[in-house]
């Protein structure tokens, strides 16, 4: 074959190619993160952007602990606030450990449930209170908002946990992508999808999707505090917000439900099943990946552990919440076993710690949770962990801290794939217990194995899926052919309670006629019989 017809042909398959695939071109992206273990999530999905050619700017205030001013992968966009937002603080969630540890500890007297539920209400409309201060000062800066406009962005991504960048996109008039599992309300769908409490565990709520009577009062109730605390607590700041700017006619909940494609970090290899919307987009485990080599010292460590291999522990930065006494008989059952055991620990040294035990202020989680001699992994369930395990096929040992992730333990514990613990209760005999029944049950590994198969077998990895459906909602500028209007039906329209009244009232109205004709020939036939009679 000569030269011409090889570089027609070369030529000919590139065309093609060009014609088949979607074009993508670098766009701009506005992003709105959360604070903390949420910019993890975020800061990957940054990334992977930037690799694709896009020109990514995060919002950011100055009091930001881990979204840092200057990074190679975006230009950052820094506002000042009159005070921090609490989140933003490095210790706030383990102060707040600190006395949910306490109450426990004191035997959960009411009156301690009621002043420390009283706090966390007062410390979360605080927090949406200086989120929603973020608004007021873009909004108010002329300056700020002529240069957001002149740039002239494509889309905002947004993570809705604090949700003032929905409010801003609305301003712009852009398309809006979420990157989501939790919202101002609790989990995602709450919102946007039909979630009947009969088997849709609710938020807070750690329930499998059977449920007995008992538990379905439970969880109803438990839906009904968590709408009335979003109601009454957190949205006020935001309608505030969207009052001020847009007018009464707009509704800062109609903005919420209107994203274009909600990116949920869910994987129904994990969760439980339950009804969805066209424009929800699965990519749990997005952040997961093969792992990497180790340093030679730890590398030297985990062989030194022979055939009995090691145990990894983390608890994130919350282990500084732990007392001494919890993380001492946590150091003594470890002491007990052959096994090695790395252990992530920023707090005070713990009491009873064994020559078999190493303590590292950070370690590399994926890549030791990707290596062969792993055993076990003692984690708190947060989802970034939960899904590297189920990634690697790692069985757990849950000690479940906060918020979701009692809910993330049990979902493992139902699939038989983990063994939970509660913290205020671990002694070095149950904890070395529970150890065991990990390390010698084969059915927590192959339970694990199992749903890592199900988690991988997947025709695009999660972040590729991501990806692709920002770039869609950029190259289509939006999805509202994915979102369905229902939000903006009033309530009684859209439970159809007009309808139910309207068919009652008919129906009553035809028994009534059928009544009235019944009792009107009753007495035609009594006033023809008289007549005879006499």
């Amino acid at each position: 074959m000569g030269t011409v017809p090889v570089v027609s042909l070369l030529l000919l398959v590139v065309s093609v190619s060009l014609l088949t695939c979607p074009s993508v071109h670098g766009g701009k992206i506005l992003v709105f993160p959360v604070d903390g273990s949420h910019w993890l999530n975020m800061d990957l999905m940054i990334k992977s952007l930037h690799a694709r050619g896009h020109e990514v700017t995060v919002v950011r205030t100055a009091t930001s602990w881990y979204i840092k001013e200057n990074a190679p992968h975006y230009r950052s966009m820094t506002i000042t606030l009159p005070g921090a937002i609490s989140i933003e603080e490095q210790d706030f969630f383990v102060t707040f450990l600190v006395k949910m540890l306490a109450i426990k500890k004191d035997g959960g007297s009411l009156m301690g449930f009621v002043n420390f539920y009283w706090e966390m209400l007062t410390s979360l409309s605080n927090i949406h209170h200086q989120a929603s201060l973020l608004g007021v000062e873009i909004f108010e800066n002329k300056t700020l908002m002529r240069s957001i406009r002149d740039t002239q962005f494509d889309m905002v991504l947004v993570d809705p946990g604090l949700p003032v960048g929905v409010v801003v996109a609305h301003e712009l008039k852009l398309p809006t992508v979420f990157n989501v599992r939790w919202i101002t309300s609790g989990e995602g769908h709450f919102v946007i999808a039909p979630s009947p409490t009969s088997y849709v565990p609710t938020s807070g709520n750690a329930m499998s999707d059977k449920m007995t009577f008992q538990q379905r009062v439970k969880n109803t109730l438990y839906y009904v505090l968590n709408t009335c605390i979003d109601k009454f607590v957190v949205c006020p700041h935001y309608d505030r917000l969207v009052d001020r700017y847009f007018g009464p006619d707009v509704k800062f909940y109609h903005l919420l439900q209107g994203a274009d494609i909600w990116l949920m970090r869910v994987d129904f290899v994990f969760e439980f099943p339950r009804p969805t919307m066209p424009n929800v987009v699965y990519i749990g485990g997005f952040q997961s990946k093969p792992s990497e080599p180790l340093s030679s010292e730890l590398e030297e460590f985990v062989q030194s552990s022979g055939e009995h291999g090691f145990i990894l522990m983390s608890l994130g930065s919350l282990v500084k919440g732990l007392p001494t006494e919890i993380t001492s008989e946590i150091a003594a059952a470890f002491a007990q076993i052959p096994q090695k055991v790395i252990w992530r620990h920023a707090g005070e040294r713990p009491n009873n710690l064994g020559n078999n035990t190493l303590l590292l202020k950070w370690m590399p989680q994926n890549d030791l949770l990707g290596h062969p001699k792993i055993k076990a992994f003692v984690a708190h369930g947060g989802t970034n962990g939960i899904y590297e395990a189920i990634y690697h096929s790692v069985p757990i040992i849950g000690i479940p801290l906060l918020f979701d992730q009692f809910e993330n333990i049990l979902r493992l514990e139902v699939r038989g794939a983990a063994k939970a613990l509660d913290a205020t209760r671990i002694t070095r005999q149950n904890f070395l217990e529970a150890i065991q029944e990990v390390l010698q049950d084969p059915s927590y590994r192959n339970n694990m194995q199992r749903l890592s198969a199900l988690h991988r077998d997947k025709p695009m990895h999660p972040l590729e899926t991501a990806l692709y459906w920002i770039e869609f909602v950029m190259r289509h500028k939006g999805a509202s052919h994915l979102r369905t209007e229902s939000y903006k039906m009033p309530w009684y329209a859209y439970y159809s309670i007009d309808v139910i009244c309207f068919l009652i009232a008919v129906l009553l109205m035809l028994m009534a006629i059928v009544v009235g004709s019944i009792r009107f020939l009753c007495c035609r036939l009594c006033r023809r019989r008289k007549p005879k009679q006499e």
